[in-house]
C-alpha cells in the first residue's frame, strides 16, 4: 500500500488561481494534500470539488488546509509561541497520521530562533507519535544547513534584513528536525540535486520539506518537487510530492 502526499503553499488564500492550482494537484494524484497559506475557506473547497477529495478543511485566518481522498479525523493545534496552528491528520484506519507545517517567515537571525522554538513546540506537542510511523510535512521557511542563501536574489526590501543580524545567519531549524531522529525524505533521495521551491519565477531556495522518523526512512519511495509550467502559473511555491511506502 503506498501514500502519496503533496506539500503545497497555494500562496495568499490561492485566490483568483484554483482552477491552476487545481490542473498542478490533479497532475499529482495525491492521496492526501496539505495546503499552507489556505486561508480563504471557499477555495479550499472549490480545491475539493475540482479534485474529486472526499473530505478538506480549513480555518479561517489561519494558513493549514488540507485535501484527503479518503476522511479523515483533522485538528489544528496552536502553541502559544507558534505564529500558524499546527495541522494533524489521521485516517480512520489509524494506519497513516500526518503532521502539517507552516513556520514563521522571513530570512533573518531572529525570525530562524522563532521557527527553531515553534518547531520545538511542535515536537513536544505530537512525542507521543515519534516512535510510531508518521509524517512531518510543510513549508518550514528555512534552508537545511549548508544550503547557502544567495542575498542578492532576495526582494530589495529582505535583504537588509539579514544585514542586520549580521549578514550570516546560522539555519537550527531543519537541523533540529533532523537531530529529532527524522529523515529529510528529499535529500535522502537526491543528495545532490537543489530541489529548490521557491519563488517559482526565480527559484533559489527550499523551504519545503517531507520528514519521516529515520527507523522508517526505508519507506520514501520517492520525493521530487513539481518544478512544472503549470505550477509555476499558479502558485509561488512548487510542491512537493512524495510517495511512501504503508506497511
Amino acid at each position: 500500500m503506498r501514500l502519496r502526499l503533496l506539500t503545497y503553499n497555494i500562496q495568499r488564500g490561492g485566490v483568483g488561481r484554483v482552477d491552476r492550482i487545481a490542473r498542478v494537484i490533479n497532475g499529482c494524484q495525491p492521496d492526501i494534500v496539505l495546503l499552507q497559506e489556505a486561508s480563504d475557506l471557499a477555495t479550499v473547497r472549490n480545491l475539493a470539488v475540482q479534485t474529486s477529495m472526499a473530505a478538506s478543511g480549513s480555518f479561517a485566518k489561519q494558513s493549514l488546509g488540507y485535501l484527503s481522498r479518503t476522511p479523515v479525523d483533522a485538528s489544528w493545534h496552536r502553541p502559544r509561541v507558534s505564529r500558524h496552528a499546527f495541522i494533524e491528520l489521521a485516517t480512520r484506519d489509524g494506519g497513516t497520521r500526518v503532521f502539517g507545517v507552516h513556520l514563521s517567515a522571513v530570512h533573518s537571525s531572529w525570525t530562524e530562533r522563532r521557527r527553531v522554538h515553534e518547531l520545538r513546540a511542535l515536537l513536544q506537542s505530537i512525542e507521543r507519535h515519534q516512535h510510531g510511523f508518521h509524517v512531518l510535512a510543510g513549508d518550514f521557511n528555512t534552508l537545511a544547513p549548508n544550503e547557502p542563501l544567495q542575498v542578492s536574489r532576495l526582494p530589495l526590501r529582505l535583504r537588509p534584513l539579514v544585514w542586520l543580524g549580521g549578514g550570516r545567519i546560522r539555519w537550527r531549524t531543519i537541523q533540529t528536525v533532523l537531530d529529532a531522529g527524522y529523515t529529510d525524505a528529499y535529500r535522502q533521495l537526491h543528495p545532490d540535486a537543489t530541489g529548490w521551491t521557491m519563488p517559482t519565477w526565480d527559484p533559489h531556495v527550499r523551504l519545503d520539506y517531507v520528514f519521516v522518523p529515520q527507523e522508517f526512512a526505508n519507506r520514501i519511495l520517492s520525493c521530487d518537487v513539481v518544478a512544472s509550467k503549470e505550477a509555476a502559473a499558479a502558485s509561488d511555491h512548487f510542491p512537493v510530492v512524495a510517495d511512501i511506502r504503508m506497511d
